[in-house]
């Protein structure tokens, strides 16, 4: 079908830098038969980001966010923002992480963090259990289990690559993330979760360095956790859970209050009420204002073709990687972040001095390539680099 022939796709917003040539290349036009989201995903972020290599560490709000935000703000300073207003935009941010997670809306509960999920979990598994972590992971997916250790819960950790092997029989949960925060190599989720199926074990993992560049398989976990502050550009707290419906009879809702139940508005008071009986009984209480900045956030992602993010992320990635001549593991390739090894932050401190926004994590310098990114900002960090 033709652009002329075609329905209109949503037009993207717009501002002066519409008119004039831009640092990246974008059709005018979309044909809705081949539009999948990216040109106007990457519209979102014009004007921002030159020289920003730091959505490992926090994500940029993209225009419909910013929008948001604001118009919550003025919504607040009038009295307006009520409850109803910020649930809204809590269901509209559920259902895009929905979609974007590929499961139903039933099994994915909100919060505001990794961690607070994550000791639910880490509180509900049996006494004595074993619970097999990753080497250096994220402490957000270790801390919490090591918290049960008076309960006699064991923690062992593993390198990743090999994670798999080191399920046993005796593993009851398997707790990691799937793209790692320091190194950014990205895990086998399949042939965990195969391992973890073979003995009967559970699998928790995090995508939190994954949603939003790399597409997501909820079928090789029992339950995935995702803080949205990073590659989804939302605010800091907006969190989710997906949980599998076989897992979810045996966690218990440990951090319940009037939002997990079955109807929240009823639930405001005691001294008792029923908690809903889909996953929406491991609800936080919401942080208002940040779900009100995250929902289009989330839902610009959503009703995006993650693998072009994907493959855009990554090829930038490797441009980089092949300019420093980094020699990269299987699990650091195909990755949209980036690290070396940078004992004394050197190279950090000639990012930073170039103008260049980077990170740092155990001792290794860390860049993260994102949509807002293009083929200047690798130009420009390598040329900081051989300074």
């Amino acid at each position: 079908m033709s652009s002329s022939s075609a329905p209109a796709a949503p037009a993207a917003p717009r501002s002066a830098a519409d008119d004039t040539a831009g640092a990246y290349d974008r059709p005018t036009t979309h044909d809705s038969a081949t539009d999948d989201g990216f040109d106007r995903l990457r519209l979102q972020f014009e004007g921002l980001g030159a020289g920003y290599l730091a959505a490992c560490t926090g994500g940029l709000p993209p225009a419909a966010a910013r929008a948001a935000a604001l118009d919550d703000l003025d919504l607040w300073s009038a009295g307006f923002a009520g409850p109803a207003h910020y649930d809204a935009a809590v269901t509209r941010a559920r259902h895009a992480f929905a979609r974007l997670a590929d499961v139903d809306t039933a099994n994915v509960a909100i919060g505001s963090q990794t961690s607070v999920f994550a000791g639910m979990i880490a509180a509900s598994i049996p006494d004595g259990a074993e619970v097999l972590c990753v080497d250096g992971d994220f402490s957000s997916m270790v801390f919490p289990f090591l918290q049960q250790e008076h309960r006699g819960v064991r923690v062992r950790h593993a390198p990743l690559t090999g994670l798999e092997d080191a399920i046993t029989t005796r593993t009851h949960l398997v707790a990691y993330s799937l793209v790692q925060s320091a190194t950014g190599e990205v895990a086998d989720a399949q042939s965990i979760r195969t391992a973890a199926d073979a003995v009967g074990a559970r699998v928790l993992c995090d995508v939190t360095q994954a949603a939003g560049w790399l597409p997501l398989e909820p079928c090789t976990a029992d339950a995935l956790v995702c803080h949205t502050y990073k590659w989804l550009c939302a605010p800091r707290g907006v969190c989710f859970l997906s949980v599998a419906p076989r897992f979810i009879e045996e966690l218990r809702p440990i951090h319940a209050a009037w939002y997990a139940g079955e109807n929240p508005w009823d639930a405001c008071y005691g001294p008792s009420a029923p908690l809903a009986s889909s996953a929406r009984r491991f609800d936080v209480s919401p942080a208002w204002q940040a779900f009100a900045a995250g929902a289009p956030a989330i839902e610009l992602f959503a009703s995006t073709n993650i693998r072009r993010v994907h493959d855009y992320d990554v090829a930038l990635a490797d441009a980089f990687a092949n300019g420093l001549g980094l020699q990269r593991s299987a699990r650091e390739l195909g990755s949209a972040i980036v690290t070396w090894s940078d004992p004394g932050s050197a190279a950090l401190e000639r990012l930073t001095s170039a103008g260049l926004v980077a990170s740092g994590r155990a001792g290794r310098a860390r860049v993260a390539f994102h949509v807002w990114n293009d083929e200047g900002d690798v130009e420009r960090a390598l040329a900081a680099l051989a300074g």
